[in-house]
């Protein structure tokens, strides 16, 4: 049994991962900015508490004792690259003032590259009104790439495309590296559809478990990975 801080506990991803990790058996401790509005996990066997994840000291509070993190956070009152600028500076500090070697950041896709050298977010269809958020974990990623620290972190990225919250879990993925696999009818993703599911769609739940399993058994280190659906086609 281990025990692992969810950061960021109270949205579908955070959600997903206290689920994941307590059906292992692990105690979980789920962080969320106000825990009245989060009573469901209050019962689910996880323990709840109040945290900042731009604070590196209050981080390293709920931290301490834990044997990795899974971070899943999102700010809509806060300007994307200060919001995620700090959280990775903090994160790293706290984590690591708290002796919590493992951290798991849930990223996005369209940090990933369509081809080499360029990430799905570079091309030139981007919408104006996603600018600011794709680069804000930008920059997240970039601070964590630069910053020296002892935490061996990871960004797991689901593909850009609508995921699955009702699909039960099967406990199924695939990695890609840093590499956003084709759709499955062959066409490259385009902003044309930036949300486009004509693939099959992957689900929060095996996202879920694909985050775990890096806090569990750590397989890619302070780098950005790819996890879709196993049958999506493509070379990686």
């Amino acid at each position: 049994m281990s025990k692992i801080v969810v950061f960021g506990a109270g949205g579908r991803g955070g959600r997903r991962s206290v689920e994941e990790a307590l059906s292992r058996g692990h105690r979980v401790t789920a962080v969320v900015r106000d825990p009245a509005k989060y009573a469901d996990l209050a019962t689910s066997g996880a323990v709840m508490v109040a945290g900042d994840v731009t604070d590196a000291d209050a981080v390293a509070v709920v931290a301490e004792g834990h044997d990795a993190a899974i971070v899943s956070v999102y700010r809509a009152d806060v300007p994307a690259d200060e919001f995620y600028g700090a959280c990775a500076k903090a994160m790293l500090a706290g984590l690591g003032k708290a002796g919590v070697g493992r951290m798991v950041v849930l990223g996005i896709g369209t940090l990933l590259e369509t081809a080499p050298g360029v990430r799905f977010m570079d091309q030139p269809g981007l919408p104006p009104p996603f600018r600011p958020f794709n680069l804000g974990r930008a920059v997240e990623l970039e601070v964590l790439r630069t910053t020296e620290s002892d935490v061996d972190w990871v960004v797991v990225a689901a593909p850009p495309t609508p995921l699955d919250d009702e699909a039960p879990r099967t406990g199924r993925y695939r990695t890609t590296g840093n590499e956003l696999l084709p759709y499955d009818d062959g066409d490259g993703p385009t902003f044309d559809y930036p949300y486009d599911d004509r693939g099959p769609r992957f689900t929060f739940s095996d996202l879920a478990v694909a985050l775990v399993d890096e806090a569990d058994n750590p397989a890619h280190h302070r780098e950005l990975v790819g996890v879709t659906h196993p049958d999506a086609r493509g070379k990686a």
